[in-house]
């Protein structure tokens, strides 16, 4: 798997997100998952961000990620490390704010993503992901399949 260490444009980071999101509708001034076919159009301050724990919040953006396919919005608090783990599906990922990493198993030194980096974790890899810097980070991950969470011990 090829690493990525500089951060891409914002042209990149746009493109995968306008393949990704698809399927939005906005109600009110939260975002609702569908799967609908059309235009749409959903500025960020309508994104409808839920707190998972303390440190983690999610928002939709297509599908239903406790069912199957699935893109998600996510944000991690600042200096914020997830426990090591894995997901029974594939993964993509890319920076949209802050500072994060992506270490896998073994790794010592994973690369420092910005805004616009990507990140691909294989179904059933170990990994931890984190935001490293000193502002909340924000993502958006997209998965063929449902997400879940196993921890590693």
């Amino acid at each position: 798997m090829q690493r990525m260490n500089q951060p891409h444009s914002n042209k990149s980071l746009g493109a995968f997100l306008a393949v990704g999101l698809g399927a939005l509708v906005i109600s009110g001034c939260a975002a609702q998952a569908i799967s609908a076919e059309g235009d749409v159009a959903l500025p960020a301050w309508q994104r409808g961000f839920e707190p998972m724990n303390p440190m983690i919040k999610m928002a939709p953006a297509y599908g239903d990620r406790s069912k199957g396919a699935h893109g998600t919005f996510g944000q991690f608090a600042p200096n914020f490390m997830a426990p090591w783990h894995t997901h029974s599906e594939s993964y993509d990922g890319v920076v949209i704010s802050g500072v994060m990493t992506n270490p896998f198993a073994g790794e010592e030194n994973p690369p420092k993503m910005g805004p616009g980096s990507y990140w691909h974790v294989p179904g059933k890899s170990v990994h931890t992901t984190a935001c490293i810097s000193d502002t909340p980070c924000e993502f958006y991950f997209n998965s063929k399949g449902a997400f879940d969470f196993i921890p590693v011990k």
